[in-house]
């Protein structure tokens, strides 16, 4: 009898156009491309939710930051330049919507493909699309932009370009990306790469940092007028080529836009007060309920509003830097968190109307559970935990104080663990068992009175328990080459955190690179298993998978103790001109980037 392999050859065949059919229709291009699920607006939408599709246009609105500036590319590593600068004047194949946890819908390019599995991903530039100097851009920019980036920019570009197997011209307008690494979020992250003009770059040295040369942007907004260290302006480009596309009909309102540099905040903020500034933002409750009461809010010329949100409390506190004694010892940093009288120190600062940030994902679901891990966190954990820190499994919580200025309990147990340590007093000085001193320094940007007082209101505490420190007050320049270099005990920290963390967490914590000048691992994480937790999370297909990793991470890094958390702002609060307007619909975010300036607008009187 002849075999009858017909059928299943048939059904071979049958499957395999099922499955090619499949991929192709997964391919398809698309307006926009999400994390997890689908875009939450239609191909046809007619603006971003939260922006006003009929705001007006014109008028004026002037910021104030502290510090200065020294150079106009925000591309390289070189230099400091006003951080707004990248946003206002450059765009990127696709834009975030700030209403999703993360979500980018065609900017620069007007549709994106890409494979079931995301190993690649194809984008087809707007024929429209244009630089601010009128010319067009094209796949050559986008490949060049990638590349250039990607080995001579800043250390935050260059993570993709080892994630990238090829990138190639796939057509007139198109180009495709593929990646060498299973990460599902690298199809999302090459839509936000800014895109700079070839040319311009043509036998030049793209890494020199200063002020004669300013990168050729795509954005609305191109410098129109500058002052080294002082001030920048920025005026809307009436050749903008993207005032009409649904993502940016609302927003980008103001003709000019201009930033002025001051010494340090207390100048600043009287600065606003005296009318030389337009807005100004309040992270101190205490000082927004008392001090914002002067004659213009009491007119009614300036208003008061605030913005809530839903997004993770991030971390924001002071950074150990747990590379070099003492800090490299777990019980030496948990011996800070408990000298730390946050609750007294919040008090005295903010009348307590701030509540402490109690892990890095705090305030969304995304945070850490209470008490010993379970179910798949703890079999996410259990392979590494041998090398865990103390807590991670069995559950930690910041310690709590009692509330009054000596806070003698927790003295008390970070004695105990100072002297476990080795760190034992003699003659009223901690020292270790070669009669070195436990004294650090703490490092601080000028201008900084808020974390100048947390210090000085800690030190106290310190001294008590024998332990020496000083602070070191340094301009921009120097606290930024400090840092860079890692030249620095305990530093002030602050890391925003979204509701989709991605890449971007194995710079704040990945362990590679851990050492590298300009690293953003401040506290010298370098552990396997944060390590194992962030490929986790980018490997995840559903978000529930994608939540227990980043819950399993949220546990290691604060049960890690190496930074000192303070208040969480969970609420932004603004003080601006009346004529000053924003939508009633927030975005999920709030006031972060993309809200303030982006869709505000003037309305005269």
């Amino acid at each position: 009898m002849v075999p009858n392999f017909f059928p299943r050859a048939g059904a071979l065949i049958a499957g395999f156009i099922a499955a090619i059919a499949a991929q192709i229709v997964a391919a398809e291009s698309a307006h926009g491309i999400a994390m997890y699920g689908t875009p939450a607006l239609p191909p046809d939408f007619v603006s971003l939710p939260y922006a006003n599709p009929d705001a007006p246009k014109g008028g004026r609105i002037v910021f104030g930051d502290t510090g200065g500036f020294d150079s106009l590319n925000p591309f390289v590593q070189k230099g400091t330049p006003p951080w707004q600068q990248s946003f206002w004047s450059y765009e990127s194949l696709m834009g975030r919507s700030w209403d999703e946890p993360f979500t980018l819908y065609g900017l620069l390019a007007e549709s994106v493909e890409t494979a079931p599995d995301r190993s690649w991903v194809e984008f087809t530039l707007r024929p429209e699309a244009r630089f601010s100097d009128g010319s067009p851009v094209t796949v050559e920019d986008v490949i060049w932009s990638y590349e250039i980036l990607g080995t001579q920019g800043n250390l935050r570009y260059r993570g993709l370009w080892g994630q990238i197997e090829s990138i190639e011209q796939t057509g007139p307008r198109s180009l495709r990306i593929a990646f060498n690494t299973a990460d599902r979020e690298l199809a999302l992250i090459a839509g936000m790469r800014p895109i700079l003009k070839k040319a311009q770059w043509e036998g030049k040295d793209f890494t020199e940092s200063g002020l004669g040369e300013i990168p050729i942007g795509t954005g609305a907004y191109v410098i129109s007028d500058f002052e080294p260290g002082r001030h920048v302006t920025f005026r809307r480009n009436p050749d903008y080529w993207g005032e009409d596309l649904p993502f940016r009909r609302g927003t980008q309102n103001f003709d000019e836009m201009r930033v002025e540099f001051y010494g340090d905040g207390t100048v600043l903020f009287e600065a606003f007060k005296a009318g030389a500034l337009s807005v100004i933002r309040e992270p101190n409750a205490e000082k927004w309920q008392s001090q914002y009461d002067f004659p213009a809010v009491r007119r009614g010329d300036i208003v008061k509003s605030e913005i809530p949100h839903q997004r993770p409390s991030g971390m924001t506190g002071f950074v150990m830097n747990a590379r070099r004694p003492p800090f490299d010892d777990w019980r030496v940093r948990e011996a800070m968190l408990l000298a730390f009288n946050f609750e007294y120190i919040n008090d005295t600062l903010t009348g307590g109307a701030q509540p402490r940030i109690t892990s890095y994902f705090s305030n969304s679901a995304l945070a850490m559970q209470p008490g010993p891990a379970s179910g798949a966190v703890r079999a996410l954990l259990e392979p590494f935990a041998e090398a865990l820190p103390p807590g991670a499994l069995e559950g930690y919580a910041l310690p709590v104080g009692d509330g009054t200025a000596r806070n003698r309990a927790n003295l008390r147990r970070a004695a105990d663990l100072l002297d476990e340590a080795g760190w034992t007093v003699t003659d009223g000085m901690r020292r270790n068992a070669d009669g070195q001193p436990l004294a650090f320094e703490v490092l601080l940007r000028q201008g900084d009175g808020t974390n100048q007082t947390v210090i000085d209101l800690f030190s106290r505490a310190l001294e008590r328990l024998g332990i020496a420190v000083t602070v070191a007050t340094v301009d921009d320049a120097q606290y930024t080459a400090r840092t860079a270099q890692l030249d620095f005990d305990m530093t002030s920290f602050r890391r925003d955190l979204s509701l989709s963390p991605g890449n971007e967490q194995r710079l704040y914590w990945g362990s590679a690179g851990v050492d590298a000048p300009g690293t953003r691992n401040l506290m010298g994480v370098a552990s396997p298993a944060v390590d194992a937790m962030i490929d986790a999370m980018l490997s995840a297909e559903t978000h529930e998978e994608f939540t227990v990793a980043v819950q399993a991470l949220d546990r290691l890094l604060t049960a890690g103790r190496y930074v000192i958390p303070i208040w969480q702002f969970d609420v932004g609060r603004i003080a601006h001109l009346r004529q000053l307007r924003f939508p009633d619909r927030l975005p999920i975010y709030g006031d972060r980037v993309g809200f303030l300036p982006d869709v505000w607008w003037y309305q005269p009187d």
